[in-house]
């Protein structure tokens, strides 16, 4: 039986919102990424660092999920949009706080640079935050275009090197 095409969706909040605390708020949009139509297959655990670029900020915890790719990309990141505000986000500056950002890395190794989607996420490979815990749950995933795994990308990202699972 063929495997099914999956998409890494990468989550992270640093402010309380609707469903209460930031972790909340992430097991919130973990149950309706199913309901989206993006049934999960494999999570990370929680984990914590730093904001960035500015540590003096709320302490963010991220995880990633792998979620079985039903969907086109532009309608899977239609539907990550969706949750994000059907849970209390409001977009300000690049950077603020946020209640929750979810952010789709990679969607069947597709290649796409469009105006509204650029995968893979032409960043997430610098981010301890987000290859760390990648490599918790698929250390073989292999960005698109570097040709790199998410241990290999986790041992070299430069950006949230503080992160670590949250107790």
């Amino acid at each position: 039986m063929a495997q099914p095409a999956r998409a890494v969706v990468a989550l992270g909040s640093n402010l309380p919102g609707v469903q209460g605390s930031p972790v909340d708020l992430l097991e919130a949009a973990l149950s309706l990424l199913s309901e989206a139509g993006l049934p999960v297959l494999r999570r990370s655990s929680w984990w914590m660092s730093s904001a960035w670029p500015d540590p003096s900020r709320n302490e963010y915890r991220n995880g990633v999920a792998i979620v079985e790719a039903t969907m086109t990309p532009d309608a899977a990141i239609r539907r990550l949009l969706e949750i994000e505000v059907r849970l209390g986000r409001r977009r300000g500056s690049p950077n603020a706080d946020r209640t929750l950002d979810l952010d789709l890395i990679d969607h069947t190794g597709c290649v796409i640079e469009t105006a509204d989607l650029v995968l893979p996420h032409p960043r997430a490979h610098e981010r301890y935050f987000v290859m760390g815990p990648l490599a918790e749950i698929a250390p073989d995933w292999r960005h698109p275009t570097l040709g790199l795994t998410a241990s290999d990308l986790a041992a070299r990202a430069a950006v949230g090197r503080d992160a670590r699972p949250a107790p």
